[in-house]
């Protein structure tokens, strides 16, 4: 073979990989093909395709921590031909060296000093040389650098490694502790792993001897217990639940609630320890109520002053009465929720906007009506916001009721569904109007829908069982606040909101109960459906941003109610603002419904998926003639039009635009009448313009027949029939012969391929 005709994968055998080995980097040290994303979920209709991959040519590390990226080139390509994309996987990585190579030579990108250089081939660096670098990058030394380079926790077991961003977020927390950072803030949307990182973070500290005694906290039982059981499982034997306020020292590692720690002014049960009793404490949750600086959190931290503290958080809170960054300083990491779902480690979702009639127009009662209850009505107007807060409308919540139940007959009965309510109240009628509509399952089991509230002992004994895949029963939950966060439902696949929410910290926290991924349960993506306007708070440019802290005298916003914000626990009952008034008889109908997914920017698309599809379809094919070449010599069109949706293109929505049966058009024609305004052909039509032009003639008659059974199956099934070679295992070929007989009939296979590259050209010459 000639140098200059060596592929990729031939330049990385005879030449770069060998030469990173005799350089003495361990096989162990050395991740080739490293794939670090899991590629992006694209939804269309109610199938899911995955997006590319990022994949590292080769990720060199030592023990674990990653040095060097090296991107290989084919021989004949440049020596700087793969830095640029090299840097930008090192960026992601966070990565300081960065190699290119043709196989000839490197180029050098160094992060710490912003310098390049080319290398020969033989003078690729040492393990040791990077590592002295990075130490020196990093202002370590090889002492203090012992916490990083302690190896995770593994179970071979369970297989389950730290992803590229939790890598980060441990290697970063633990540099930070051993220069001496006391308070640290990591942000990680919800369903990203912030208690398995921080357990491999406890793991290196304990393991290296940095730290001794561990205090983790939370507000909620169920954070805690699920920490314990699952992620810092292996620290069983020398860790401990805080029960009954008493403390015992024989532990290295303590779990609590605020509220176990709480008590009299200088008598709280955490003074049974000494100040310095403490090495870390990790605070979950940290952007909750107890944020404040006179919390009962903040009381345990300034008492144990001398331990570090970590803060785990989906949502930083930033405003004049809270931060979370004004105590734990800027986030030392941050992963968000749209970076989770472009690295396809997130569920993207759809929303269905729903649009009640006396929510839009407001209703208003006769002069003097008295309510279900004998209460004479306020004469004003009440409007959306009033709805289960002030005015219930027995028929509204009938209707959001029959309108979920519609989504589960449509999706699957035994979808995991989370319903947010106003207060404890509504959530018992909306479970009532629930069960009403789907008495068939009920009958047969009366915990499928359940109400877990706060106030309620059976529910949130039921929560377990919720949350647990195996399980069916509680299927649909109604709830206020207890569901909104830390509760890790792996299955859920509709969120349901009816209740006013103004704040993006709560509305970030609901959209979190639906994010996670569980494809061994068919939960690839999960739908939103919002009766109450919460998801134009995906539009807000801070959603998904870096929290502002709000200066001293700006006004916070209020909460769901109009009020300041509290500092109460969840779903306290609190007396209602104003006297509740109960009516029925109130016709209430929705007056549309909006369907939004995300588009290929991460944003939902507030234009017509048509539209919408149209304009991406324009981008990749600006001529028609473009698109008919492609698509006529493509060898799988299937290819064309996997690209098209990861580009932004709703196929399902075109089929639904054509105004005829799905089936009778091919993929080709939905996109010719959207995108180029031209007349579908149905594939039946199509089939009979090729036999019209006597394309078949040219071939003897036992290849026509194998050729007009091609159209057949095409007119039936779509171009696919044609492209796959195993369709002449089945009839009506079978009857014709083996499919080496029949592509002997054509003059081998090469031939026979020919033949059908020539029908396909043909089938779609007429557009």
């Amino acid at each position: 073979m000639v140098m200059q005709e060596l592929s990729e994968e031939d330049t990385k055998f005879r030449y770069i990989t060998p030469v990173i080995e005799k350089s003495g980097w361990a096989k162990s040290d050395i991740s080739m093909e490293y794939f670090f994303t899991d590629g992006k979920i694209i939804v269309h209709g109610q199938k899911v395709t995955r997006g590319e991959r990022k994949r590292a040519d080769y990720l060199l590390h030592k023990n674990n921590i990653p040095l060097a990226i090296v991107e290989a080139k084919k021989y004949s390509a440049t020596v700087d031909t793969g830095l640029q994309q090299a840097m930008e996987y090192a960026q992601i990585l966070k990565v300081p060296f960065v190699y290119s190579s043709n196989g000839k030579g490197f180029i050098e990108h160094d992060f710490f000093t912003g310098t390049e250089r080319e290398l020969k081939l033989d003078n690729f660096p040492t393990q040791d040389e990077l590592w002295q670098r990075y130490l020196v990058g990093n202002s370590l030394t090889d002492k203090s650098a012992a916490a990083i380079l302690q190896p995770d926790y593994f179970n071979p077991f369970e297989n389950r490694k730290p992803r590229y961003y939790q890598r980060i977020a441990i290697d970063k927390t633990v540099e930070a502790v051993i220069k001496g950072q006391r308070r640290i803030l990591i942000v990680m949307a919800t369903g990203t792993g912030k208690t398995f990182t921080a357990f491999q973070i406890v793991w290196k500290l304990i393991k290296s001897k940095t730290v001794g005694r561990v205090l983790y906290l939370a507000d909620r039982n169920i954070l805690i217990d699920q920490t314990m059981m699952q992620d810092f499982k292996p620290f069983k034997k020398i860790m401990c639940k805080v029960e009954n306020k008493t403390l015992n020292s024989a532990y290295e590692i303590f779990f609590s609630l605020y509220q176990q720690l709480s008590g009299d002014e200088g008598k709280e049960p955490f003074r049974q320890f000494k100040p310095e009793f403490f090495d870390l404490i990790i605070v979950d949750e940290c952007h909750r109520g107890s944020a404040k600086a006179d919390s009962e959190w903040r009381k345990i931290l300034n008492y144990f002053k001398g331990a570090i503290n970590i803060g785990l958080t989906a949502t930083p809170k930033e405003n004049n009465e809270v931060s979370n960054q004004t105590y734990f300083g800027a986030p030392v990491f941050t992963y968000s929720l749209k970076q989770g779902i472009e690295d396809g480690f997130l569920a993207p979702y759809k929303v269905i906007r729903i649009n009640i009639d006396k929510d839009l127009e407001g209703w208003k009662p006769a002069r003097g009506m008295l309510d279900l209850n004998g209460l004479q009505i306020p004469d004003e107007i009440f409007s959306q916001p009033d709805f289960d807060r002030i005015l219930v409308i027995e028929e509204r919540t009938k209707l959001v009721a029959h309108r979920v139940t519609e989504w589960l007959k449509a999706n699957g009965r035994y979808s995991k569904t989370i319903i947010f309510c106003v207060d404890i109240e509504h959530a018992e009628r909306m479970r009532r109007a629930l069960i009403n509509e789907n008495a068939d399952i009920v009958k047969e089991n009366s915990n499928y829908i359940m109400k877990i509230t706060g106030d309620d002992d059976a529910g949130k004994k039921s929560l377990d069982y919720f949350i647990d895949p195996t399980e069916k029963f509680p299927t649909v939950a109604t709830t206020s606040e207890l569901l909104t966060t830390g509760v890790d439902c792996k299955t859920c696949k509709l969120i349901v909101i009816d209740k006013i929410i103004n704040s993006p910290i709560t509305f970030k926290q609901i959209i979190g109960r639906g994010t996670r991924l569980f494809p061994d349960y068919d939960k690839n993506y999960f739908t939103i459906m919002d009766f109450r306007n919460a998801t134009r708070l995906f539009f807000d440019p801070d959603f998904d941003g870096a929290p502002i802290i709000i200066s001293e005298g700006d006004n916070p916003p209020p909460d769901d109610n109009g009020n300041a914000p509290s500092d109460e626990p969840p779903e306290t009952p609190t007396p209602s603002p104003r006297q509740k008034y109960y009516v029925n008889g109130v016709e209430v109908d929705i007056l549309n419904e909006i369907v939004q997914y995300i588009g290929n920017d991460d944003k939902l698309i507030t234009e017509s998926l048509t539209a919408y599809s149209k304009k991406n379809i324009l981008k990749r094919y600006a001529t028609l003639d473009s698109f008919i070449n492609d698509w006529a010599g493509a060898d799988k069109t299937a290819a064309i039009i996997d690209e098209l949706i990861a580009q932004g293109v709703f196929i399902e929505e075109l089929r639904k635009s054509s105004g005829k049966s799905a089936e009778i058009f091919d993929d080709f024609d939905l996109i010719l009448h959207v995108a180029y305004d031209k007349k579908p052909l149905t594939r039946r039509e199509r089939a009979a313009n090729v036999k019209k032009r006597g394309y078949l003639y040219k071939y003897s008659d036992a290849c026509q027949k194998v050729l007009s059974a091609l159209l057949e199956k095409y007119q039936d099934g779509g171009i696919s029939e044609l492209e796959n070679l195993q369709v002449l295992r089945n009839a009506p070929f079978s009857n014709i012969g083996s499919p080496a007989t029949i592509v002997k009939l054509f003059g081998g296979k090469s031939e026979y391929l020919k033949a059908v590259k020539q029908l396909k050209k043909f089938i779609y010459e007429a557009a």
